[in-house]
């Protein structure tokens, strides 16, 4: 096998499909899995695995250089009830390199791309750079187009039409990375409260069924963490709420296991469309 890769991985499948391209690529897994987050499952794709705290900073980067690893790929989601755990500090005891981590660059501004330029540059200047995280799962990446059997129907075409531009000034404002339009009317916008929870709002402010979520990230996101994903469960709640068109930007949404996202959306009547922004 050739070098190893190392991956820090927090919730959700994604980063099970990570390993596994990885692997497919020919390099090992060294995996440091963050605690109380990671699935169960992902330790038998990875070639070594270690535990480690959300907030043990120290000990990710000693776990990374003792696997060798010439650079890591970070994914997953943390969960932020977990982080306002009031027993945190017992569960995910930061150690001193992220206490003075937070004390350097983090005390005035967390926001989640500060946060994450913050842990980059404390990776790298261990010799540990985090790189493009959807670097080893190009067949999970939104493409341009229609991507399902299911084709948007007129009222669909017209709500895009309408809504992408909108959709790619919102991303660049850093307001969220979702809105919902039926008929010319924006519907919701996502906040704080994420992009599901935006979508069970949604079907109870509207109750006209045919709606399109639209979701990407702005020109200049960073992809080595965070990018945004749609996976089974977010066809499964369109379908639940009403909507009928997801439309997402190419290159910039991971589809967490493609396969299983198209054919759930195909199955439930979802058309996914793949949408290319305009030059900046």
């Amino acid at each position: 096998m050739s070098s190893p890769v190392g991956l820090i991985a927090g919730q959700g499948q994604l980063p099970v499909l990570v390993a596994r391209g990885i692997r497919a690529a020919g390099h090992r897994v060294v995996c440091v899995g963050l605690r109380d987050q990671f699935l169960p499952e992902l330790e038998a794709e990875c070639d070594a695995f270690s535990t480690a705290g959300v907030v043990q900073l120290g000990r990710w980067i000693r776990l990374l250089r003792k696997g060798g690893v010439p650079h890591a790929v970070m994914v997953g989601r943390v969960s932020k009830a977990r982080m306002h755990d009031p027993l945190r500090l017992i569960r995910q005891l930061p150690d001193w390199r992220a206490i003075d981590l937070w004390y350097r660059r983090l005390r005035h501004d967390r926001r989640s791309h500060v946060v994450l330029a913050a842990v980059a540059d404390e990776l790298a200047g261990a010799g540990v750079p985090l790189i493009d995280s959807t670097t080893y799962i190009p067949e999970h990446m939104a493409k341009e187009g229609v991507m399902t059997r299911c084709q948007p129907g007129s009222l669909q075409a017209r709500d895009m039409a309408f809504g992408w531009p909108l959709l790619d000034k919102i991303v660049e404002l850093d307001v969220g990375q979702a809105i919902i339009v039926r008929e010319g009317d924006i519907v919701a916008v996502e906040a704080l409260e994420g992009t599901d929870r935006m979508i069970d709002r949604a079907g109870e402010l509207c109750r006209a069924k045919g709606w399109t979520l639209f979701k990407s990230a702005k020109r200049s996101h960073d992809m080595r963490a965070d990018v945004p994903t749609i996976g089974v469960p977010t066809v499964e709640r369109v379908a639940r709420n009403g909507g009928a068109c997801i439309a997402i930007g190419s290159g910039r949404v991971i589809l967490v296991d493609a396969p299983a996202v198209l054919a759930a959306a195909d199955r439930l009547g979802i058309a996914i469309v793949g949408v290319a922004h305009p030059p900046a």
